[in-house]
């Protein structure tokens, strides 16, 4: 056909490539269609060609200012020729009809599984075809693990039906076997071998064909302690495992492979006992490297999500273990941004109390027992006194700002429970250091004053000074 194809991945950013365009880039050149990839909005490469089709990518539905503005550019690109555009992805599948009324596109929606899902009167489905590996060639790409993964699915869906997840909307059916093995090896075949295997099922274990899955993992060349190029292998199902779903004979088929890390979700504390088990399972068959999925600012507390990431670090001592926890924001499925804030369970202050902590951390929590107790505290009390304390010193701690912080913490200390709630308050309602300045000088309380100043930037506190002696 020879038509010019236009992928587009919004500006947001991500590590992973966007699997649904690499396997329409393939569905395209099978048509012998010419295919373009790009980033965002790029004005140079929007009025390159005519573009017969203008493929626009979606993922979370916080991406949605991003995502809605690349579709609104590229419509005047084919000058209000609507039916040259296509977005579907996760955010189109959430929201259709949201993202129809505020672009004009109606999207596709769920997965690419049958033919004539792209609109065209042929037998191909979309889903079943590799995903292109050279469609990033001519483009200068951030996608971390692309050059030496294979990414794919050995099963689609999950049996749960979380209401914090979206799965049961994306991939309604679950399947429990896809056939890994003639898809890797297609991929061998055309874009040649890779080191490690990426798999993005959602409830692997509950498959009840898991140990063909493993199997077929094995025959690839991913068993325990196997090496390409002389690197150990690592298999990683990314979206974590189902701890509940854990036993001896699923923990002994994920010990056969080169599992690095195996993740396990920890979504609330009442899944202590499954989790725990897990863990220790994971051990006993010489799992070591673990990786924890750690659901928050949901129906939880701060102190079950302290609770939850102090049993990681009391079963790495004891089993010795290296677990890191990657806490993770709860956004409802319908969220345009990041602001959520699971009232009145969490606050604004402490959603950023916790920000700041795993930005230090760059976004894992270290098995290391003091680092945590460092990080976090000591017990759930010295944890709410850190969600407390100015983004400066939670973020030098333990550095260059040790004394500001013991002083800090002598004021906070001084503080009745009122005045606490009073601080957080503040804090909560005035958001930067020009509105805590207005709030230093209204208050009649004289230690209220003196531990505000704390949250000011220095110049702020200069002025503050002048104008309180003037």
């Amino acid at each position: 056909m020879n038509r010019n194809i236009l992928l587009v991945e919004p500006g947001f950013k991500t590590k992973f490539p966007p699997m649904g365009l690499m396997k329409i880039s393939s569905y395209h050149k099978l048509l012998n269609d010419n295919v373009t990839f790009v980033k965002g909005i790029s004005s140079s490469i929007a009025y390159q060609n005519f573009w017969d089709r203008i493929y626009i990518s979606s993922v979370f539905t916080y991406n949605w200012k991003s995502t809605v503005d690349s579709i609104n550019y590229y419509k005047t690109v084919v000058k209000g020729d609507s039916e040259r555009i296509f977005v579907g992805g996760i955010l189109a599948t959430l929201m259709p009809k949201e993202l129809w009324e505020e672009t004009g596109i109606v999207p596709i929606t769920g997965l690419l599984d049958s033919p004539g899902s792209l609109r065209e009167n042929n037998n191909i489905i979309v889903d079943k075809l590799l995903p292109d590996y050279e469609l990033f060639n001519d483009f200068d790409n951030n996608y971390s693990l692309l050059d030496d993964s294979y990414f794919g699915y050995s099963t689609r869906g999950c049996v749960r039906d979380c209401s914090f997840c979206a799965v049961t909307t994306l991939e309604p059916e679950f399947e429990d076997y896809t056939g890994i093995k003639p898809y890797i090896n297609g991929i061998i075949e055309k874009y040649g071998e890779k080191q490690n295997l990426v798999l993005f099922d959602n409830n692997i274990v509950a498959s009840e064909k898991f140990e063909k899955v493993i199997d077929d993992i094995v025959d690839l060349g991913f068993h325990k302690e196997s090496k390409f190029m002389r690197r150990h292998r690592k298999v990683d199902f990314n979206q974590g495992t189902d701890a509940r779903l854990m036993n001896d004979t699923n923990m002994e088929l994920l010990s056969k492979i080169a599992i690095n890390p195996l993740r396990i979700a920890f979504d609330y504390l009442k899944m202590e006992k499954a989790y725990s088990n897990a863990i220790r399972l994971a051990a006993k068959y010489k799992i070591k490297y673990l990786s924890n999925y750690i659901l928050y600012n949901f129906k939880d507390t701060p102190v079950d999500l302290w609770k939850r990431l102090k049993i990681n670090i009391d079963l790495n001592k004891e089993l010795g273990l290296k677990i890191y926890s990657f806490p993770m924001k709860y956004i409802p499925l319908n969220a345009k941004d990041r602001t959520y804030i699971g009232e009145p369970k969490w606050n604004w202050y402490y959603i950023r109390g916790i920000q700041r902590i795993t930005n230090v951390l760059k976004g894992a929590v270290m098995p290391d027992e003091s680092f945590f107790i460092r990080a976090f505290g000591e017990s759930t009390e010295e944890f709410y006194t850190i969600l407390h304390m100015p983004e400066e010193i939670i973020m030098n701690r333990g550095k260059t700002a040790e004394s500001d912080e013991i002083d800090w913490l002598n004021k906070f200390n001084l503080l009745s429970k009122n005045e606490k709630n009073e601080l957080l308050s503040i804090l909560c309602t005035h958001k930067n250091s020009t509105q805590i300045q207005q709030a230093v000088i209204t208050t009649k309380s004289r230690r209220m004053k003196n531990i505000l100043e704390y949250y000011m930037l220095e110049n702020h506190k200069n002025q503050l000074h002048l104008e309180l002696h003037n």
